[in-house]
């Protein structure tokens, strides 16, 4: 939907906020504004999408946008990592195998879906040169270590947090950028391979 949208008129439809969110005036500048970002993403416009143009649909100042965010392409990382990482609950089953697959398939799930591609797609597009630290990775590599962490407090046998990145969550997001099938065959396959470079039994 491209229907320019006043701060006080959000609905659900944008991106969520990090968990740090800002209080009073910015805060509501940042909500209209990654809505208007998820509009124009939702529209097909992310290639060239400007800042007045995020601007004019959010209802704010362009100059608040370039304050903050400097940049077009730093605003569509920061969104992009918004929408792809919501918070949503890390799985504690009792068993490794249980947790990475139920995992697993929480995020196939989201990035599976068109709008989640589409912000995807923008935050590889804002990255015009190699950089130290991805949010996003970030935030999943320490949702590995949580639950390997946990899993080697039950004496279970565990990948490393390295091999469930490079062997689960990243031919996940692969898939999803490159618009191929994500289904739950194919997430399984990924937990049972990684799990068997742990050197033990997968369903242990």
């Amino acid at each position: 939907m491209t229907t320019a949208r006043t701060p006080d008129k959000l609905t659900s439809g944008g991106p969520a906020a990090p968990a740090r969110r800002p209080g009073g005036r910015s805060a509501r500048v940042q909500s209209a504004v990654y809505t208007a970002v998820g509009q124009l993403v939702g529209a097909g416009s992310r290639e060239t999408m400007t800042i007045p143009e995020v601007a004019e649909l959010a209802g704010v100042n362009p100059t608040s946008i370039y304050r903050r965010w400097g940049t077009i392409d730093t605003l569509l990382g920061e969104v992009a990592v918004a929408a792809l990482t919501q918070g949503e609950p890390l799985p504690d089953t009792g068993t490794l195998v249980d947790d990475l697959s139920e995992w697993a398939q929480i995020i196939a799930a989201d990035i599976g879906r068109p709008k989640r591609r589409a912000y995807l797609r923008a935050m590889v597009a804002a990255r015009d040169e190699l950089v130290d630290v991805c949010p996003c990775w970030e935030i999943r590599r320490e949702q590995a270590e949580q639950m390997i962490a946990r899993a080697r407090g039950r004496e279970e046998s565990t990948p490393s947090v390295r091999q469930v990145l490079d062997h689960v969550i990243a031919p996940l997001y692969h898939h999803a950028v490159f618009g191929l099938p994500i289904d739950d065959d194919h997430v399984s396959a990924l937990i049972a391979d990684v799990l068997s470079m742990s050197g033990g039994d997968p369903r242990r």
